[in-house]
C-alpha cells in the first residue's frame, strides 16, 4: 500500500501508538490501514452420490481440479458466498449444508471455508472460470492434480465423515505448495 484511502496522501510502514505489529499509517489525517486475511468461500457439491469438481480455468493452478470456490464478497454471508461461487464456477444451485471444513491458509493470509452442499437439479456447465466440470464417484477424484491443498483436505474430510455417516466440522492449517 502506497497511499491512504481516506486523503489520498502516502503512507508509512510503521508500529501505531498502543500497537504491536507494523501498519500503513498515514501521517496526514491518522488512519491506520489494517491489512487482514481474505476469507475464500466454496462447497463440496453433492447429486445422487457423486461429488462435482471443476477444472480452473483461470490462474492460480491452471487446469487443476477443484471444488467451487473463490473470494468472499462484502455485504453476502458465508453461505450465500459459497452458494454464488457454485453457479459462478459451475452454473449449479446448491444448497449449502453443514460446515466441512476451516482451512487456516497463513502464508497465503487467507482463511478458506467449505460446507457440504447438495446440488438441486444435475444441471452444471462450464463458465469462463471452469475448463471442464463434471461429476465423479469417489473412486475418480483426481486426487494428484488438484488445485490446492484445502481443496484436497475438504475433499478428504468429506468423503470420510460420509463414509462415517457423520457431519464433523474440522479445522486445519494447510501447508505450503511447492509445485
Amino acid at each position: 500500500m502506497n497511499f491512504c484511502s481516506n486523503c489520498g496522501n502516502r503512507v508509512v510502514l510503521k508500529v501505531p501508538e498502543a500497537d504491536f505489529l507494523p501498519r500503513h499509517v498515514c501521517e496526514n489525517c491518522g488512519t491506520i490501514h489494517y491489512l487482514n486475511p481474505k476469507l475464500v468461500v466454496g462447497s463440496v457439491p453433492e447429486y445422487q452420490g457423486r461429488i462435482l469438481l471443476c477444472k480452473r480455468g483461470i490462474e492460480p493452478r491452471l487446469g487443476f481440479w477443484t471444488i467451487p470456490a473463490g473470494f468472499m464478497e462484502n455485504d453476502e454471508t458465508l453461505e450465500a458466498g459459497a452458494a454464488r461461487e457454485a453457479q459462478e464456477e459451475a452454473h449449479i444451485d446448491v444448497e449449502i449444508g453443514s460446515l466441512l471444513l476451516l482451512a487456516n491458509v497463513v502464508h497465503a493470509r487467507q482463511v478458506h471455508v467449505f460446507f457440504r452442499s447438495r446440488m438441486r437439479t444435475p444441471d452444471f456447465s462450464v463458465t469462463h472460470e471452469s475448463l471442464e466440470v463434471k461429476l465423479v464417484d469417489e473412486k475418480d477424484i483426481p486426487w494428484g492434480d488438484l488445485a490446492f491443498p484445502s481443496t484436497e483436505a475438504a475433499l478428504r474430510h468429506f468423503v470420510a465423515d460420509r463414509a462415517a455417516g457423520v457431519d464433523l466440522h474440522h479445522v486445519a492449517e494447510m501447508p505450503r505448495r511447492f509445485k
